[in-house]
C-alpha cells in the first residue's frame, strides 16, 4: 500500500477540479481525499504505486475543460499495511496554505446551460443567471480565496433544496459550482424607470423598448452596458449626444455568427476567437453588404463585434429581429464601469431611458476584452473579461521576487509578480480621473488578497515624474519598505514584447503616441536595443516641435504647422494654413498667427518623436480628420482611408544620420503627401503611401540597428502596431531582410501591457540581467 500527497497549482478552483478528482479516484477504487488548501488543491491518495501513477496520468489527461495545471508536485510516504482511508471524499476548504494558484476568468455560458435555458420543461427555463462549473462568472463575483460560495457575492443567495442537491453531488456538473442557482433561489432581474416596472418577462420587455428606439442600461456580469438598436441612425445619434461621444465607434453584439456574417467580412481565425468561451469584442472589417447605421462606426472600415456571453444576453436576442445591438460600456471616457444599482441609476440619469438591472453584487469590475487581427495574427487591444486574472509565466525571469508594477497613466493595467507568475489586472483606465485612481488602488488591494501577497520587494512605475501612478508607486514603496524601479515607457513596451515571446533581447520598434524619454522629451518613434533591464536608443523619428504641447494631440492642425515650420517659408506656411486648414483651428486665423509666433519664439513648444503625432498630422493634411474627439481617432481614420487604396503610388523616405544614429525625416514624408494632394492624387492612395513610407522607414532603421548590434530578432510594439497595414509592411520588410519579426500575442501592443514590461525590468534588474 502506497500513500501520496499531490499538490496542484494552476487554474484549479471554480472549474470543477475537485469533482473530477473524485470521479477519477472512484473509477480506480482509490481512497483518500481532495480539498482546496488556500490557493492550491491538495489530494491525498492510497493505493498501489501503479494505481496512483495511473490516477495522476488520468488527472492530467482528463482535467476539466477550463482548468490549467501549471505544476503538480507528488510527495510519496512510507508503505503502510493498514489503510488510513475507507473511501474517497471531498473535504471542506482550508485556508492554512499559501500558493500561487488563482481562480479562472469569467467564462461564456456553456452549451449545456443554454440548452436548459431554452428547454421549456427545464426548471431553469428562461433563467438569466444559469451557470455551472464549466461556465459563468468567477473573477467578478469573488471576494477572497479559497474560491467557495461563502466568499463570493452568491453568498447572498442561499441554495434551494434542488440546487443544494446538485451542489453536494460530486457526480453532478454543478457540484460546488459557486455561481449555481435557479429562479427559486438565485438573483432576479428587473426593469426600472423611476420605480421598478412590474412585468412577467422584463428581458422581453427590454428588447421591445430597445427596438422602439429607447436607450437601455443593462447591468451584466462585470459592469453595465448602454444598449440601443443599430439599424437606424436616430437612436444612435441620441445616445452619442447624451454621452458626448460624437464620433467614437461603438462596439455591438449580435445573436450568432451567421448574423455577424451578414454585415462583416470575417476570417476563420476571427470566427474561432469570436465564438470562443472567452467572448472578446473582435474588430472586423465591414462587408460590401454592411447594413447597420453609418453612425455605429462612422468613417471607419471596421467595427467591434461580440457574441452573447451570458444567458441574459442570449435571452435578449430571442426577442428581437435586430441584427445587432450597440453594447458600449456605461461610463464616461476613462472612468470605471458602473456596477452598483444606485450608482447606475443616478449617474446614467438623462442618458438611459430604462434600466434592466439585477440584485447580484458585482465585486470586481471587468470591461469587455477587445482584439483585432493583423494578417492572421491576433492582437489584444484590451485584455480584460475572459482573460483576467490568468497569469503570465515569469518562471524563466524570477520565482522568488514579489513585484508590483503600476503601469503608465492613461490606458492603465497593473501587474503583480509573485512566485514566478505575473497577474495582470483587468483594464483600469485613465488614472488622471479621481474615481479611476481610487479604483486602481482598490483593485491592487483585491489582487493582493486573492493571490495572498503580503509583502512587495519592488514597486515599478513609469519614468515620468508627474504621473499619478508614479506618485502612488513612491508612496507604496515607502509603505512596503521596498525598492522603487522607474522604467522608461518604451523600454517597458519592449520588455513586455520579450516576455510574450520568451526572449531576453531584441531590436524593438516602439511606435506610439507618447512616452517620457530619458532626455525629458516626448518619445514615440524609437528603435531600441533592449536587453533585460537595460536598453539603448539607437534610432528614432525626426524630433518635431509641438506648438502648444498637448494641444497638438487634440488639434493636429497645430502639429501640421509645427512639422512644416523650418521646411517652408513663414509666409507660405501661414497662407497654406489659412487657405486650406483654417476650419481646423478652433480660433481660425487668429490662432494660426499665434501658433506661428509660438514656433518662432519656442514658447510652450515641446519636442517629440511620436509616430502617433505624425500619423495624426498626415490625416489632417489630407483633410481626413482635423480634430481628435477620442483616442487614436485621426490615425484610425487615416488607416480606414488607406484601406480602400489600390496602392498605386509611392512616397520616398529619407533616413539621415546624426552622431551615429539614424533619423527618419518625417517632414519630408508630410511634404511629399501635400505635393501629391496638390497634384490631385486620390486621398486614399496618398494615405496608403504615407503609411508605407513610415513603416518602411522604421523597418529600415531597425534592420540597420540589428546588423550593427548582431541581433537576429526585431519586434514591433506600441499603439501604432494596431494598424494592420503598417504592421504587415514592417513585418514583410524585416523578414525579407532575413530577420525574425515578433509581435504581441497574449499581451497588448498598446499601454495595457506596459505594467508587464515594468515588472519584467524590475525582476531582471534584481538578478543583474
Amino acid at each position: 500500500m502506497e500513500k501520496a500527497r499531490i499538490l496542484v497549482q494552476g487554474i484549479v478552483q471554480g472549474v470543477g477540479f475537485r469533482p473530477t478528482v473524485y470521479r477519477i479516484a472512484h473509477d480506480l477504487n482509490i481512497n483518500g481525499y481532495v480539498r482546496n488548501l488556500g490557493n492550491i488543491v491538495e489530494i491525498v491518495v492510497e493505493g498501489s504505486n501503479n494505481k496512483i501513477n495511473e490516477f495522476i496520468n488520468n488527472l492530467q489527461d482528463n482535467k476539466p475543460p477550463i482548468s490549467e495545471i501549471n505544476s503538480l508536485e507528488v510527495e510519496w510516504f512510507d508503505h503502510k499495511s493498514i489503510s488510513e482511508f475507507n473511501d474517497f471524499k471531498i473535504l471542506e476548504s482550508s485556508e492554512n496554505f499559501s500558493g500561487s494558484s488563482v481562480i479562472p476568468p469569467d467564462i461564456a455560458t456553456c452549451d449545456n446551460c443554454l440548452k436548459e435555458v431554452f428547454e421549456a420543461s427545464d426548471r431553469r427555463h428562461n433563467y438569466p443567471f444559469t451557470a455551472c462549473t464549466d461556465c459563468g462568472p468567477r473573477f467578478t463575483v469573488i471576494s477572497s480565496v479559497p474560491y467557495d460560495r461563502i466568499r463570493t457575492s452568491m453568498n447572498s443567495f442561499p441554495l434551494c433544496k434542488e440546487c443544494e442537491a446538485e451542489y453536494e453531488n460530486p457526480k453532478d456538473r454543478r457540484y460546488h459550482a459557486e455561481a449555481s442557482c435557479c429562479p427559486v433561489c438565485g438573483p432576479e432581474v428587473f426593469l426600472y424607470r423611476n420605480n421598478i416596472i412590474e412585468n412577467d418577462n422584463p428581458i422581453k420587455k427590454a428588447a421591445e423598448l430597445i427596438d422602439e428606439g429607447n436607450i437601455l442600461a443593462i447591468k451584466g456580469i462585470g459592469g453595465t452596458h448602454l444598449v440601443v438598436k443599430t439599424t437606424e441612425d436616430n437612436p444612435v445619434e441620441i445616445l452619442r449626444k447624451r454621452l458626448g461621444r460624437y464620433n467614437q465607434p461603438f462596439a455591438c453584439m449580435s445573436k450568432d455568427l451567421k448574423t455577424v456574417q451578414t454585415f462583416t467580412d470575417i476570417s476563420e481565425s476571427e470566427k474561432k476567437v469570436l465564438e470562443s468561451r472567452r467572448r472578446p469584442i473582435v474588430v472586423l472589417n465591414k462587408s460590401e453588404d454592411y447594413m447597420l447605421a453609418p453612425s455605429v462606426s462612422p468613417y471607419l472600415h471596421n467595427l467591434g463585434v461580440m457574441l452573447p456571453y451570458s444567458a441574459l444576453q442570449h435571452l435578449l436576442f430571442t426577442y428581437t429581429n435586430e441584427p445587432a445591438y450597440i453594447m458600449t460600456s456605461a461610463n464616461m471616457p476613462g472612468e470605471p464601469m458602473l456596477i452598483d444599482n444606485t450608482e447606475i441609476i443616478s449617474k446614467l440619469d438623462g442618458i438611459a431611458d430604462y434600466y434592466l438591472l439585477h440584485d447580484r453584487k458585482i465585486i470586481n469590475r471587468c470591461d469587455d476584452s477587445v482584439v483585432r487581427f493583423r494578417g492572421d495574427e491576433m492582437a489584444f487591444i484590451r485584455r480584460s473579461r475572459g482573460y483576467v486574472p490568468e497569469p503570465y509565466d515569469f518562471s524563466r525571469i524570477s520565482t522568488d521576487l514579489n513585484v508590483l508594477a503600476l503601469g503608465p497613466e492613461i490606458d492603465v493595467t497593473f501587474s503583480l509578480l509573485k512566485e514566478g507568475k505575473c497577474y495582470v489586472s483587468q483594464h483600469i483606465g485613465d488614472t488622471t480621473k479621481y474615481e479611476t485612481f481610487r479604483y486602481l488602488q482598490e483593485a491592487v488591494t483585491h489582487m493582493m488578497d486573492i493571490t495572498r501577497t503580503e509583502n512587495i520587494d519592488a514597486v515599478a512605475c513609469d519614468l515620468h515624474p508627474m504621473f499619478f501612478t508614479t506618485k502612488l508607486a513612491e508612496d507604496m514603496s515607502q509603505d512596503f519598505e521596498s525598492e522603487i524601479v522607474r522604467v522608461q515607457h518604451h523600454h517597458a513596451h519592449a520588455a513586455a514584447l520579450c516576455v510574450d515571446n520568451n526572449i531576453d533581447e531584441l531590436v524593438c520598434i516602439a511606435a506610439d503616441g507618447v512616452g517620457y524619454g530619458d532626455d525629458g522629451t516626448a518619445w514615440g518613434g524609437e528603435i531600441l536595443f533592449s536587453h533585460g533591464s537595460s536598453y539603448e536608443r539607437l534610432a528614432y523619428l525626426m524630433p518635431q516641435p509641438m506648438a502648444g504641447g498637448d494641444l497638438t494631440t487634440k488639434y493636429p492642425a497645430r502639429m501640421l504647422m509645427s512639422m512644416l515650420y523650418n521646411h517652408i517659408g513663414d509666409g507660405e506656411l501661414v497662407d497654406l494654413m489659412k487657405t486650406d486648414y483654417n476650419d481646423y483651428f478652433k480660433h481660425g486665423e487668429r490662432e494660426i498667427d499665434l501658433v506661428l509666433k509660438q514656433l518662432q519664439k519656442g514658447f510652450n513648444t515641446n519636442m517629440t518623436t511620436s509616430t502617433g503625432r505624425v500619423l495624426d498630422t498626415i490625416s489632417t493634411a489630407l483633410r481626413i480628420c482635423g480634430e481628435r474627439t477620442y483616442e487614436g481617432e485621426c490615425a484610425m481614420k487615416l488607416e480606414s482611408a488607406a484601406f480602400y487604396s489600390k496602392n498605386t503610388i509611392e512616397i520616398p523616405y529619407e533616413i539621415e544620420n546624426n552622431k551615429g544614429k539614424d533619423i527618419l525625416n518625417t517632414s519630408h514624408i508630410l511634404i511629399s503627401a501635400l505635393e501629391l494632394k496638390e497634384k490631385g492624387k486620390k486621398i486614399q492612395d496618398i494615405a496608403r503611401a504615407a503609411q508605407n513610407a513610415i513603416a518602411f522607414g522604421l523597418a529600415d532603421m531597425a534592420i540597420n540597428t540589428a546588423e550593427n548590434m548582431g541581433a537576429t530578432i526585431i519586434g514591433g510594439t506600441g499603439g501604432v502596431f494596431y494598424n494592420e497595414a503598417i504592421t504587415v509592411s514592417v513585418r514583410d520588410k524585416v523578414e525579407s531582410a532575413g530577420y525574425k519579426f515578433v509581435q504581441h500575442k497574449n499581451s497588448c501592443a498598446g499601454d495595457g501591457s506596459v505594467s508587464i514590461g515594468q515588472a519584467a525590468v524590475a525582476a531582471w534588474k534584481s538578478k543583474g540581467i
